[in-house]
């Protein structure tokens, strides 16, 4: 066990040192309110990349957006903000998106007055990976957080301890306040025990569901000889039993032009295949792929990715917790709802509420 005391060589008696935990856009924006507020933070990610839903997959025919495809955008904080990043925020057409029938039939088309579609460019996770650059050396990655303890030099604050992806495992010591921006279960597991019970009774009726994603490529469609590959339309709501959303990855603004869509199977399905393994999944999808557009071709790359924790069913119905005795904190998309909107407004109210 490796210690690992933060140096207070910039603390004054009005600065505090908290730890954030969790690195996707709720956690950055949190973290981004407090260090703007001139207090020091410490950022903790168990990925090697920030983002954490709005994730980005490379792979040899160009990215997928495997979390969050698009977000929009309704209350002006989250406008504000937005407004210094229009070289990374691009609208998309996906706002012509279609709701399909189970057989792939357009049942409706979107009404033109439906609210704009954005993307980040040229992967979702470029804007928070944007909004975390001036964190610096405060955003520890591939670090997973596994306990929240009294300091042992100093009682009055907290320590985590931690595990790396090497199996290694150190102490990071000395924060007045503790903020965990993680999904539900990793807040229920890390809150578990005596250390904070009325916290986690209050996250205790949240619900989330799971989600299946599969992300497949075309190359061969952008060859001169072929035509347009599948449905001219590039995003669509369907009520297959399989499939709830469908995306053209490459219609999207900054992309690699190669043919990609992106399936997300719908709660229920996912929930019933939440313990397959990633090959029947992809099977499965693939199928339901080629009855609701068409598409008879084999894909050159498929990949299919579950993601535990999606779509929230049971909200919190609050922006955020926040215990000031104890001085930890919770916020996260799932404290209103599931959209990108959300987990920034969570992020940056806990972070207000903080301070």
């Amino acid at each position: 066990m490796q210690l690992r005391p933060v140096a207070d060589r910039h603390r004054t008696p009005s600065t505090r040192h908290y730890a954030v935990i969790g690195a996707g856009i709720a956690g950055v924006a949190c973290a981004r309110t407090l260090q703007q507020a001139g207090h020091r933070v410490s950022v903790f990610e168990r990925e090697a990349r920030v983002g954490g839903r709005m994730a980005s997959v490379p792979t040899p025919f160009g990215s997928f957006d495997s979390g969050a495809q698009y977000f929009t955008v309704r209350d002006p904080r989250f406008a504000q903000v937005l407004e210094a990043t229009p070289a990374i925020c691009k609208p998309w057409s996906a706002n012509l998106v279609r709701v399909l029938d189970a057989h792939g039939r357009v049942a409706e088309a979107a009404l033109p007055a439906l609210e704009p579609h954005w993307v980040a460019q040229p992967g979702m996770d470029a804007l928070v990976a944007h909004w975390a650059a001036p964190l610096g050396d405060a955003l520890v990655t591939q670090t997973r957080v596994t306990r929240i303890e009294p300091d042992a030099l100093d009682p009055k604050r907290w320590q985590l301890r931690s595990s790396g992806d090497d199996e290694s495992q150190h102490v990071y010591s000395g924060f007045d306040a503790v903020l965990l921006a993680v999904p539900p279960a990793r807040t229920r597991e890390l809150l578990a025990g005596d250390l904070a019970p009325a916290l986690a009774s209050k996250i205790a009726p949240v619900r989330i569901a799971p989600c299946w994603t599969l992300m497949i490529a075309f190359p061969q469609a952008n060859q001169p000889t072929l035509s347009h590959l599948g449905p001219q339309w590039n995003a669509a709501r369907s009520t297959h039993h399989r499939v709830a959303w469908l995306a053209r990855e490459s219609s999207k603004p900054g992309r690699d032009p190669v043919e990609r869509w992106t399936l997300q199977a719908s709660a229920a399905w996912s929930q019933e295949h939440l313990r397959d393994d990633a090959a029947r999944v992809e099977a499965k999808l693939l199928r339901a792929f080629s009855e609701i557009t068409g598409v008879r071709a084999e894909p050159s790359h498929a990949q299919a990715r579950c993601w535990p924790e999606a779509q929230t069913q049971v909200p919190l119905g609050k922006p955020h917790l926040w215990d000031a005795r104890l001085r930890l904190g919770v916020a996260g998309d799932w404290c209103m709802g599931h959209r990108v909107e959300d987990a920034f407004l969570s992020g940056l109210t806990l972070a207000l509420k903080a301070l």
